[in-house]
């Protein structure tokens, strides 16, 4: 049966083989999820202008802000279903799928909600250009429309990805960003509907992508979940073990937004170049941030499928071997993006000045990459585990908190966009010490270990 071949590979097969593996169906996901943003900037920015490409870059803060925390949560649900695939608690996998599936249809439709409710009151709250303020209005509004189907497929696959299956989350991806494309070019570039063209197709491709995911986790012969004539049932049981295991990296992600809010309410203090080059920036920097997320992702699922089997040790030297193979992966990066600065900008906007902007930012960024790579991996490897909060606190604190700090007290001073940028490779080197200090001495894993067995007596006594 092929996922129980995959599910041994990974509990026994070559460490770095399994990573590898694991990891490259992940990268070219997020390659293709994050071309739904990158062709409505390039094409909106190609087609309709500068101010609407501003417009579109200004919505990311905010959107990152309410999806990320719901990510967390089903980052949450990965890793109880990665741990009882482990230990091969079937009855578990099929409480903890039901109960996941219905958390993403009623996050979605919270979402919906509040993003229609609340999109012209935040933009104006970061201080967006007023002449781009009614375009990153009208793209917020339709974006959030397709929260529902967004949800569905963020919760499909991390519950395909916790049982080892990272290729078909790939192949619906590949699909749906296809999609988005096609609809991207007829809609902005065809009908001329400017930045609420952008919007239509991205949600479209959306529920491309959650309609796949759905018929997949319907369809799975041999998976230990039944999914026939589904519908959304939620045990309060598996919800509180997702909450305790999400619910920080919600907090987390939600905080690691707060603090892009406030910076990208920085970046708009200079004008709509810079609001303008931010944004191309952001589609460039993906490269390194799918890259070290996709990795992150792959040694949560590897730690936690081998923790719920209790292999200890090989938990520990799959973090270190996926250490060293993000950090050769991160300095490539940097040695590529930093030379082809120029060139790179050039495929978003003709503008000299956003160009200019935009090659200050990666110069000044790109060589600082490889010091965030120990928060990503460290904390990947103790949330496959279930340690989420300790980390949480070093990333609210060390990330999150001091950058807000730093853009409140430090960039009013001294008030250039050099300084702005500053407060990520400040932070970042902060944080990774922090973790690096923890993971080593920190006596975690026995905290873990603990906690799981205490998890297990409990299931047995109710049982």
């Amino acid at each position: 049966m092929r996922s129980a071949a995959t599910q041994n590979a990974i509990l026994t097969g070559s460490i770095p083989r399994q990573l590898i593996l694991f990891f490259l169906p992940i990268w070219f996901g997020t390659l293709f999820q994050q071309l739904y943003n990158t062709a409505d900037t390039l094409i909106v920015g190609n087609f309709v202008g500068t101010e609407a490409l501003a417009a579109v870059g200004a919505t990311g803060a905010f959107v990152q802000l309410l999806v990320g925390a719901f990510v967390g949560l089903c980052s949450g649900a990965g890793v109880v279903i990665a741990q009882s695939y482990g230990a091969r608690d079937v009855d578990a996998v099929d409480r903890q799928v039901h109960t996941a599936l219905a958390m993403a249809v009623l996050g979605g439709a919270a979402l919906t909600v509040v993003g229609l409710l609340t999109s012209r009151t935040v933009l104006q709250l970061m201080g967006t250009p007023a002449e781009i303020l009614q375009g990153a209005t009208i793209y917020l509004q339709i974006y959030f429309l397709g929260m529902i189907p967004q949800f569905i497929y963020n919760m499909g696959t991390n519950i395909l990805r916790a049982v080892g299956d990272s290729k078909r989350p790939l192949y619906f991806l590949i699909i749906a960003s296809l999609v988005n494309i096609v609809l991207d070019i007829l809609f902005v570039a065809g009908f001329h509907w400017g930045v609420a063209g952008a919007a239509i197709a991205t949600v479209i491709s959306q529920v491309a992508s959650a309609v796949l995911t759905m018929r997949c986790l319907i369809g799975s012969g041999g998976m230990p979940w039944h999914l026939d004539g589904f519908q959304p049932k939620v045990d309060l049981a598996v919800m509180r073990d997702i909450c305790r295991i999400g619910l920080p990296s919600a907090a987390q992600s939600a905080l690691y937004s707060v603090s892009n809010i406030v910076i990208q309410a920085s970046i708009n203090a200079f004008g709509t170049t810079a609001v303008a080059a931010w944004s191309v920036y952001g589609k460039i920097d993906f490269l390194f941030w799918m890259t070290v997320s996709s990795f992150g992702i792959a040694i949560t699922t590897f730690a936690g499928q081998n923790f719920g089997a209790r292999q200890y040790d090989r938990v520990r030297s799959g973090t270190r071997i996926c250490l060293g193979m993000t950090a050769a992966v991160t300095v490539f990066i940097s040695l590529v993006l930093y030379p082809a600065a120029g060139l790179l900008f050039r495929l978003f906007s003709q503008d000299a000045a956003v160009i200019s902007q935009g090659v200050q930012m990666m110069h000044f960024l790109v060589p600082a990459y490889i010091t965030y790579i120990c928060i990503e991996i460290l904390s990947g490897a103790l949330r496959g585990c279930g340690d989420v909060r300790v980390p949480t606190l070093i990333t609210v604190f060390g990330v999150c908190g001091l950058r807000i700090l730093w853009l409140l007290a430090v960039v009013p001073q001294v008030h250039t966009l050099l300084m702005v940028e500053a407060s990520y490779p400040i932070t970042w080197t902060l944080s990774s010490v922090l973790f690096i200090v923890y993971y080593l001495r920190g006596g975690w894993m026995q905290r873990c270990m603990q906690a799981r067995h205490g998890e297990a007596a409990e299931a047995d006594a109710a049982l």
